[in-house]
C-alpha cells in the first residue's frame, strides 16, 4: 500500500478515543503535533500548551483524556477535544492551534500535503 503524502501515521495504530504525538513537517517547520482518533476520524493540534509553551504529554506521546477533555501535564489546562478550547486551567479562554488532518486509505494525512 502507497503511502500518501503528508502521512502522519495509521489509524489503526491509534486506539479509538486516545492521543498520540508524532513528528510532522509543516510548512513553518518540523513540529510535534497531537493526533487523536475519534472512531474512523482524526484531529490534530500543535503540541504546545497556550499557556506556558509546554508540551502537553504526561510521558512521552501520551496523554491524559478524560471527560472528553485534554488535560495538559504541566499546569492541568483542560482542552477540549471536538475543537481545542481551553475550558479550565491557566488558559482558559485560549486553545491549541489545530492542524488540518484527514484520513486517506488508512492513513492519517495533512490536509493540504500533495
Amino acid at each position: 500500500m502507497d503511502t500518501p503524502p503528508g502521512a502522519l501515521c495509521r489509524l489503526d495504530h491509534i486506539p479509538d478515543g486516545v492521543a498520540v504525538a508524532v513528528d510532522a513537517e509543516l510548512p513553518d517547520g518540523p513540529e510535534n503535533l497531537i493526533v487523536l482518533r475519534e472512531g474512523e476520524q482524526a484531529r490534530a493540534w500543535l503540541n504546545i500548551c497556550p499557556h506556558a509553551g509546554r508540551r502537553l504529554d504526561w510521558s512521552p506521546g501520551q496523554f491524559l483524556i478524560s471527560k472528553g477533555l485534554l488535560v495538559c501535564a504541566a499546569h492541568g489546562a483542560s482542552f477540549r477535544t471536538g475543537d481545542g478550547a481551553c475550558v479550565g486551567g491557566p488558559c482558559r479562554g485560549q486553545a491549541l492551534r489545530a492542524v488540518g488532518v484527514c484520513v486517506e486509505r488508512g492513513w492519517v494525512r495533512l490536509r493540504d500535503a500533495g
